[in-house]
């Protein structure tokens, strides 16, 4: 080897950056995993469990689903035949317990891996949007701007409408708002049984966190939830 020559090889050791340790990389990777769960929380998607049984079949008691919080980001607003959640707007669950949670699933709830059990949101089928008319009469069918609805997700055994108090009405929605209902028409305390209290059974646009999309678990029950036929029938758009 010539005199003043470097060592190769401890030359190209130098070069190599020297590799930190993987117990020093891990709460790196962790708090850049949790941000990201954060951000996607806040921004993107969020799980929801559902409480009841009011949405049946779509959708039953202990399904966790994805909504899309994203569109409403970019002035996108609830249509007619979406499944939404949205914040209770009214003490429509005034009555209802909050379930006990652990500081893990608190965490989870937190970041959004789990649905939170102290946010007290409801989950309904957009029926009315601002300017509908939308009227029940006898056992149905429902009707929007006097256009009958075939649907085909009500429960089996169920009515379109139901006969007892609050289950007969004609209303129009208010801009800026929306009338929902769930599937299960003969269980659901929705915009019908709220139209003596503040707001009339309208759900606020702005009280709405997002659009469900998809049931994700359990695995068995993975679906999509799009907006059925009958709500982009010719005509449906016209109010009377």
């Amino acid at each position: 080897m010539a005199v003043g020559a470097p060592d190769t090889q401890q030359a190209r050791h130098s070069k190599v950056k020297k590799q930190r340790p993987f117990w020093k990389e891990f709460p790196l990777l962790v708090g850049i995993a949790l941000l990201l769960a954060l951000l996607i929380k806040t921004f993107l998607l969020q799980a929801f469990s559902i409480p009841s049984d009011s949405m049946q079949n779509t959708l039953l008691k202990g399904d966790r689903v994805l909504v899309d919080k994203l569109t409403p980001w970019f002035g996108s607003e609830p249509q007619r035949g979406e499944v939404v959640v949205f914040h209770d707007p009214g003490e429509w669950l005034k009555n209802e317990p909050i379930p006990r949670t652990n500081v893990v699933q608190d965490a989870l709830s937190f970041i959004g891996l789990m649905p939170s059990a102290e946010e007290k949101d409801l989950i309904k089928r957009v029926v009315g949007v601002g300017g509908d008319t939308v009227e029940c009469e006898g056992t149905g069918p429902l009707k929007v701007n006097g256009k009958a609805l075939d649907e085909p997700y009500v429960f089996p055994g169920n009515t379109a409408c139901s006969t007892d108090d609050g289950g007969q009405f004609k209303v129009t929605v208010p801009a800026g708002h929306i009338w929902v209902m769930g599937d299960h028409r003969q269980a659901s305390g929705d915009s019908r049984y709220h139209q003596h209290e503040p707001g009339a059974g309208m759900v606020p646009v702005d009280d709405v966190v997002g659009r469900a999309v998809v049931v994700a678990w359990p695995l068995g029950r993975l679906d999509n939830l799009p907006v059925p036929a009958t709500f982009g029938q010719t005509g449906i758009d016209a109010r009377p």
